[in-house]
């Protein structure tokens, strides 16, 4: 938790300034015993009406100033602990942003999100009380002592034996119920997980009938998270109950001892009610304590998290600081004997690939499920370092880019269609506020999206609901191609991205993207030979490895893999044109 004070920069003045006033507020209560003992034992007995009053008057001024530096106390320390949870959350904001798919893939996204607001609002609960409590409650602990033994040092030592058992008793709860916090936290990232999964897929799950067993899986998750939150409620409801057993343990042994010390004169009635509400103070003051132990505790447990997630290196990283040139006549991108693993205990995704594609060219992409082709196309976009060989893009290593200038090269069109919220022309101009209506409808029109566009109330100004749910399938991909056309990339890339579309709207993106894109290097990865049998080169990939690099027609003649491929897919299609007849 500590490590995380840093992002009270900005804030150290009310960070420092707070505790003060929360000092002199504890002042001022500790002084109120005084008074009230000086009515009982001077006003009272002497029946002086005057005197009640007068002092009557003091205790309320004092009561009246502890509340104003109570109240400007609260204030300080409600500012900075919003300012540092504002600074922790957008510093891990940003960290997370610079992560690669790599360090994404190991915390997972509802992992990311519980940290960044689940364990970032507790860390700033824990500020607040530490701002405003930490201080207090010791010294409403210490100066209770130090007035009780100006009164008598004898039965102070009673208030000193008792905060030694509590602080045994407080010592105990935290040490076994912070690795409670710890679980919970993890159990919360379960929950989260399977509620995004049941969101996300809720059509998915209907559509096989699986809502028992969604439903079964959740109340699991959510059992056990229940059960590890009884078992730290069980430890931490000790708190209460104990502290205020040995406290009133402590006032009856005040009263019986001080008892006797009235009667032999040696302490007045005043001076034991001080006593008595010295302790009251002391209990006040360590139930408080009780509650920051638990606050804390929790704190420390999300505080972890968080460190966990800024002290991880991007395994990915943008190292350079300058634009940087390619090389004349080299190939628009090359990949030279480059392997890939996703672990260092798990096998190689790609091995040993090599293929090199001259600008304006298209390269087709194909092979089974799982055969490496979305990985090869993440390396392209430096998502994912090799694990060897190299990535060139004009001659020039791909970690050797700037990421934004890498980025402005390529157009990715990915698997899963990803649109955001907003409208049409929102979408389309992500990273490049700039781009005109203009250049945003001659994308549209090369990717087959003009036409549904125009016809939609508003046009570009049309919403977008969040992931397009507004859309069809074949829609959003149309709108994804368009909005990585629109950038003007040197490189485009088609991650199985007319998987939803007709024969025929496949046919025509493709004709129009060798016809309104001159000079650019396509990338089509798909499963459906005839998306990329007119493709210059196509690299045929199985379990990982190239299992052919040529034209369709040499494919058909030389590799095996590539002739199954087209063979059951024509097979298919027979089948399918015949139950149709």
């Amino acid at each position: 938790m500590f490590r995380l004070i840093r992002f009270l920069k900005g804030y150290r003045f009310s960070s420092v300034v707070a505790p003060l006033f929360k000092i002199m507020e504890a002042l001022f209560e500790l002084i109120i015993p005084l008074v009230v003992a000086k009515i009982i034992d001077v006003g009272i007995p002497n029946g002086d009406t005057r005197y009640v009053w007068k002092m009557g008057i003091v205790m309320i001024s004092f009561g009246l100033a502890g509340l104003l530096f109570s109240m400007t106390c609260q204030y300080l320390a409600a500012r900075a602990s919003t300012g540092f949870g504002t600074n922790v959350r957008g510093a891990l904001y940003r960290h997370i942003n610079k992560f690669g798919y790599p360090e994404v893939d190991k915390f997972g996204a509802p992992s990311l999100v519980t940290r960044l607001t689940s364990d970032v609002n507790q860390t700033q609960v824990a500020v607040a009380m530490f701002i405003r409590l930490v201080l207090r409650a010791p010294i409403m602990v210490i100066g209770a002592i130090i007035m009780a033994i100006t009164i008598s040092p004898i039965l102070s030592l009673i208030f000193v034996a008792m905060s030694v058992v509590v602080s045994v008793v407080l010592y105990f709860i935290m040490s076994r119920s912070a690795p409670f916090y710890i679980a919970i936290q993890s159990k919360l990232d379960r929950v989260a997980l399977l509620t995004r999964e049941n969101l996300s897929g809720a059509r998915v799950v209907r559509a096989f009938s699986r809502q028992d067993e969604e439903q079964e899986d959740f109340e699991k998750a959510s059992e056990s998270l229940a059960k590890s939150s009884r078992a730290v409620g069980a430890v931490a409801a000790l708190l209460n109950p104990l502290t205020y057993v040995l406290v009133n343990l402590a006032i009856i042994a005040v009263i019986w001892f001080g008892g006797i010390k009235v009667d032999t004169g040696v302490l007045s009635q005043g001076e034991i009610l001080a006593l008595v509400n010295y302790l009251s103070q002391i209990l006040l003051a360590l139930i408080v304590l009780a509650n920051l132990v638990v606050t804390f505790t929790k704190a420390s447990a999300c505080a972890k998290r968080i460190n966990e997630v800024l002290d991880t290196v991007p395994s990915v990283r943008d190292e350079s600081s300058g634009r940087v040139e390619g090389k004349e006549n080299a190939p628009k991108f090359e990949f030279r004997n480059v392997d890939f693993s996703y672990g260092e205990n798990l096998g190689r995704s790609l091995e040993n690939i090599d293929v090199s594609v001259a600008a304006g060219e298209t390269l087709g992409v194909i092979g089974s499920t799982g055969s490496g082709k979305t990985t090869l196309i993440n390396l392209l976009g430096r998502f994912y370092d090799v694990s060897g060989g190299e990535v060139l893009i004009d001659g020039v290593n791909v970690k050797e880019y700037p990421f934004a200038q890498l980025r402005e090269k390529i157009g990715l069109v990915p698997q899963q269609t990803s649109l955001f919220s907003g409208t049409i022309r929102e979408n389309m101009q992500i990273g490049r506020p700039d781009i005109s209506d203009e250049k945003i409808w001659g994308a549209m029109k090369t990717a087959q999206a003009s036409e549904f566009v125009s016809a939609l109330d508003g046009k570009l100004e049309a919403p977008v609901l969040r992931d397009g749910r507004n859309f069809s399938g074949g829609q959003r991909q149309r709108l994804t191609i368009a909005r990585a056309l629109s950038g003007s990339p040197e490189i485009l890339i088609l991650d199985d991205s007319s998987s939803a579309l007709d024969y025929a709207t496949d046919f025509e993106l493709r004709k129009a993207l060798k016809n309104d894109t001159a000079g650019l290097t396509v990338v089509i990865v798909s499963q459906r030979y005839s998306s990329i049998k007119n493709a210059d080169k196509i690299l045929v990939l199985d379990d990982g490895k190239a299992a052919g690099i040529g034209t369709h027609d040499e494919l058909l003649k030389t590799c095996e893999v590539y002739r199954e491929i087209c063979n059951s897919q024509d097979d298919n299609d027979k089948s399918e044109g015949g139950a149709k007849k």
